[in-house]
């Protein structure tokens, strides 16, 4: 009976460390956030930075409430968060049936896994003017441009985390009949699911970066638009808003496939 209090015991002090470290990351998370941009404030102020080229948070904000007003920061953040949105499921989805195409047929993998270390090492941004060239100067090049940054890179990861299954377990599996689809979908696709959502937290970052460059070479719409606008007409205050809408942007979708990640583990513990 002791034995059991002092776990229990043990268990509580455990997570009220655990709460007490967590409040004192949030503390110093927000200090560091507070300190950063009244710092950027004073020194814009003070001239000790050209505000000209760094401006400053007041008057990004300022900027921001007026493009609010006439609904053109709407209509921008709009196009380019849905060709991010569109680019990031297409190159995650398109990169996962790869992935398992590769690892249903070991002949074909054996014939692709060079092309696919070829095809990661290239910069795929610079494929950006072919894809214009080819899919046409609209909305669906960059859309291919967010999913292309990220197809190989999601490939890649996930064909490794489908082959690493523990193989005893599948030959188990096999003795009591399971064909190939019944391996993949009860016991690979399953045990991959922690290496998938990993893949999915790089590829928000990819997929606004593809994005983000496919509109500085073919858009008269969005925020990378307005990126390319504001460096041209000298408007800095311009470029920094853009990126900080930008920045909160993919927080937020980072934050919802965490959230993803936490119901998914949950769900297969």
């Amino acid at each position: 009976m002791n034995t059991q209090n002092n776990d229990k015991l043990l268990h509580e002090k455990y997570i009220k460390q655990k709460k007490v470290e967590k409040r004192w990351v949030r503390f110093f998370q927000l200090l560091l956030f507070v300190s950063f941009f009244s710092l950027w404030e004073i020194a814009g102020k003070k001239h000790w930075i050209d505000p000209l080229l760094f401006s400053y948070p007041s008057k990004i904000f300022q900027l921001f409430i007026e493009k609010i007003g006439d609904g053109s920061l709407y209509v921008h953040t709009s196009i380019t968060l849905m060709e991010t949105i569109f680019g990031f499921i297409l190159g995650t989805l398109l990169g996962t049936i790869l992935a398992a195409i590769l690892w249903w047929s070991p002949f074909f993998s054996k014939v692709l896994e060079p092309y696919l270390v070829v095809l990661n090492a290239m910069p795929k941004i610079a494929l950006g003017p072919i894809l214009i060239v080819a899919i046409g100067p609209h909305m669906g090049s960059i859309i291919a441009m967010g999913a292309l940054i990220s197809i190989i890179i999601t490939t890649i990861v996930v064909y490794t985390s489908f082959k690493e299954v523990d193989t005893n377990y599948l030959k188990v599996l096999q003795t009591f009949g399971a064909s190939r689809t019944q391996l993949f979908k009860e016991a690979v696709l399953p045990a991959s699911y922690p290496t998938i959502i990993s893949t999915l937290k790089v590829n928000v970052g990819l997929a606004w970066v593809g994005v983000i460059v496919g509109e500085f070479l073919v858009s008269s719409k969005g925020l990378g638009y307005l990126i390319i606008y504001g460096f041209q007409v000298f408007n800095f205050t311009l470029v920094l808003l853009s990126l900080l809408v930008i920045a909160v942007l993919a927080t937020i979708m980072y934050q919802l496939v965490e959230f993803l990640e936490k119901k998914l583990i949950k769900h297969t513990k």
